[in-house]
């Protein structure tokens, strides 16, 4: 029936209808023998569908949270039943011949009032304006439960939306109630941890997904510990007292809600490899630039919108740099001092371009500035100068034109450039593969070299003949000046030498 919700759009608000109190039209003559007909009950099929949303959504089942859904949609119930009464939503043909006619109708009788104005045969028409207006009423009729219908579909929409902030509400209540439970069990695994690193050397603390929420300050006081992990946890904060793991090799808080780094993780001087993301990091720290031994960083799925100022400057051992799924607009200029870094991944963000002291990162192998999108027009002019690069990726971009040395990049042997508007090189080069592109553009660059040597030659002869041409005049002018005052102011002056030059 139209009025029954789809229970693949709306499989929540389905469930719960199918759930809600039944109720019969009963009649005086009815037999008792006879059980009433529930026309709220879901007909066999749904019994399945029924089946795989429960094992989908428990809590359904509880009979609190069925209860809130169940007043939570009194309007929708209300507004099933009318309809099952004025009866199933009218097909996109009927609605369109009931607004032409509605409009043929409308115009008709517009017209007939003013032949009847104007004519005696008000009586004979007046039997056919009662059959339109009938025809009318009928129309208005059919596009009245059409918009009834309508009506019906946004309700359905806004209630199972309704329904689906209750059961996650329902969830994330049962939710916590397993982690103050769990909570407890943490507590004293951690207490156990610092209990053993007080009299024995631990050298790796693994506490990932223990739902933790606070790092004891004591946990800075294990010394000698080299590997921290504290990822897929529910951390808000790192203690300052970090500063004290002096001998921290690996640190990974990755997956938590940080939305702040400490200041004092700049003292992790032996730190080599830091990740941090996944998290809630608008910035960071100017201090973990004196991170100097960082061989990896993993910044990425942040909120971040720029990387400290002296980042390239101190992280000189950087090797691998992860900042994909960011806001970043642009990199610092001292990005081009990190010279040791290979790897760099800084897809999904915001760049409007590379600082032309990119070029100078001459050991990397792998670039990905895929799906900046809109941002990302172009690249810096000497980007040919990155040597070692193996492989690129610039899909999802706005570049229009390669750079001009592109073809000296040899060691590339991977290159994605899907989604661009390239125009150069041309799509067909491009489908060929990257040695293609390179010898496309190696091609080019030598043609361009070519016509700008021949155009600066051509300046230089132009140049040359203009030289010739301005000593030659000068030189007969002062031949012709010496021929003058030779004959004298009493000898006939010849014409022609009087003309300017």
């Amino acid at each position: 029936m139209a009025a029954e919700p789809n229970p693949k759009n709306f499989p929540v608000l389905s469930y719960v209808l199918a759930r809600l109190p039944s109720f019969t039209a009963k009649s005086p003559s009815s037999s008792s023998s006879v059980p009433p007909f529930d026309i709220e009950q879901p007909p066999s099929s749904s019994s399945s569908q029924s089946i795989e949303i429960v094992t989908q959504m428990p809590h359904l089942t509880q009979p609190d949270v069925l209860a809130s859904m169940t007043s939570a949609i009194s309007d929708v119930a209300e507004t099933r039943s009318i309809l099952r009464t004025l009866g199933p939503r009218p097909d996109h043909e009927s609605v369109d011949k009931a607004r032409a006619k509605l409009s043929e109708i409308e115009s008709f009788l517009s017209e007939s009032f003013e032949d009847i104005a104007l004519t005696d045969a008000a009586a004979k028409d007046e039997k056919r304006r009662l059959e339109m207006d009938q025809e009318k009423t009928w129309c208005e009729s059919v596009l009245k439960l059409d918009e009834v219908h309508a009506s019906y579909e946004k309700l359905l929409k806004e209630a199972e939306e309704r329904l689906v902030r209750i059961y996650e509400s329902a969830e994330k209540n049962a939710a916590e109630d397993e982690e103050n439970v769990a909570a407890v069990e943490v507590n004293e695994e951690v207490v156990g941890i610092l209990q053993h690193a007080s009299a024995n050397p631990v050298d790796r603390v693994d506490l990932s997904g223990r739902k933790l929420r606070l790092l004891p300050e004591a946990f800075g006081r294990i010394q000698g510990l080299l590997v921290l992990n504290l990822s897929n946890n529910k951390l808000e904060a790192i203690p300052d007292s970090i500063a004290g793991l002096h001998s921290l090799v690996e640190l990974d808080v990755s997956t938590n809600s940080l939305e702040t780094l400490p200041d004092s993780i700049g003292l992790l001087s032996k730190l080599k490899i830091l990740n941090v993301s996944t998290n809630k990091l608008t910035s960071l720290p100017d201090s973990i630039c004196r991170c100097g031994s960082l061989v990896i960083l993993d910044v990425s799925f942040n909120r971040l919108t720029y990387l400290p100022t002296n980042i390239g400057l101190e992280l000189v051992n950087l090797e691998k740099l992860l900042v994909q799924y960011n806001k970043i607009r642009s990199f610092p200029t001292s990005i081009g001092e990190m010279r040791s870094l290979k790897h760099l991944d800084a897809h999904f963000n915001e760049l409007h371009g590379l600082p032309d002291s990119f070029v100078l990162l001459t050991n990397l192998e792998y670039l990905n500035l895929s799906s900046n999108f809109s941002d990302l027009k172009d690249l810096p002019s000497s980007f040919g100068d990155l040597i070692s690069l193996q492989e690129l990726d610039l899909s999802n971009n706005q570049i229009h034109a390669l750079p001009d040395t592109f073809g000296t990049l040899d060691s590339l042997t991977k290159l994605n450039v899907d989604q661009n508007p390239l125009v150069v090189p041309p799509e067909e080069v491009v489908k060929e593969g990257v040695e293609a592109v390179k010898t496309y553009m190696g091609q080019r660059r030598i043609r361009m070299l070519e016509e700008e040597e021949k155009k600066k030659m051509e300046e230089e002869m132009e140049q040359a003949n203009a030289g010739w041409l301005t000593r030659t005049t000068s030189k007969l002018k002062t031949y012709v000046a010496d021929v003058t005052e030779y004959l004298g102011s009493n000898s006939p002056r010849d014409p022609y030498l009087e003309r300017q030059l």
